[in-house]
């Protein structure tokens, strides 16, 4: 059996995995997913870091963290501290994901290269005076769930929640890329992160192709079986070791 630790993005919660993890626990497999820090203005990559740890404590020593959108840049931190505690995660899936550079902050890195996400991204969303973000819940839809059935991508639009940006403007823990299996996820027509920049990166920083998955953003809503047939395919995917 292997644990599925399951690291939500921007503006979501442990909630955006439940048909996921219906998937996956049905093939018989466990599932950890937490609640993310996302709406404390304090909280960056260290407090994410140690809820999804805590989350992990008990977990089957078998474990693969997936990591959506803005959960890529936690996910290589919480394998850096499981290796050093002696426990390796077997596999890391980077699904539509943000990407951290060691000594950088994504911010920075958004300098060098702009394409990270697609145009037109703000548009639908509320900036609020200290810099947290909300979302309109018919611009959330068209940008993140626009192939879900309708009444659950209303049922997520409605469920997001304010999103504090620290974890971008921090440089990351991320010391080097912890050793072990990486895989990287596209989807094919991303309204938030650019799949030709996922593509890019994943072959320039990680050294791995990119597996290009159909359709939007968000395939644990629009997808989850397709998504859980990915995540459990033994198709082979290149080992980091640093």
């Amino acid at each position: 059996m292997t644990t599925f630790g399951l690291v939500h993005g921007a503006w979501h919660g442990a909630w955006c995995w439940e048909l996921l993890a219906d998937e996956l626990i049905g093939r018989g497999h466990e599932v950890v997913a937490p609640d993310l820090p996302i709406d404390d203005p304090s909280a960056g990559a260290e407090a994410y870091t140690q809820v999804i740890l805590d989350a992990l404590a008990g977990a089957e020593p078998d474990l693969v963290l997936v990591g959506h959108s803005l959960g890529g840049l936690t996910v290589p931190v919480v394998a850096q501290r499981l290796a050093a505690m002696g426990r390796p995660v077997r596999r890391m899936v980077l699904l539509a994901p943000l990407l951290p550079r060691p000594g950088r902050s994504v911010e920075e890195l958004r300098g060098d290269e702009p394409d990270q996400l697609m145009p037109g991204l703000s548009a639908g969303q509320i900036r609020h005076p200290d810099r947290s973000t909300t979302w309109q819940p018919q611009a959330a839809i068209a940008t993140m769930y626009p192939d879900a059935p309708a009444p659950l991508a209303e049922w997520a639009a409605n469920r997001l929640r304010r999103q504090y940006w620290l974890i971008t403007q921090e440089i990351t823990p991320l010391i080097a890329w912890p050793a072990g299996e990486v895989s990287v996820i596209a989807c094919a027509s991303d309204g938030v992160v650019n799949p030709d920049w996922v593509r890019r990166v994943a072959r320039v920083r990680l050294g791995v192709e990119a597996y290009v998955l159909p359709g939007d953003h968000s395939p644990f809503l629009s997808r989850p079986a397709q998504l859980a047939d990915r995540l459990l395919a033994t198709r082979p995917v290149a080992t980091r070791a640093h």
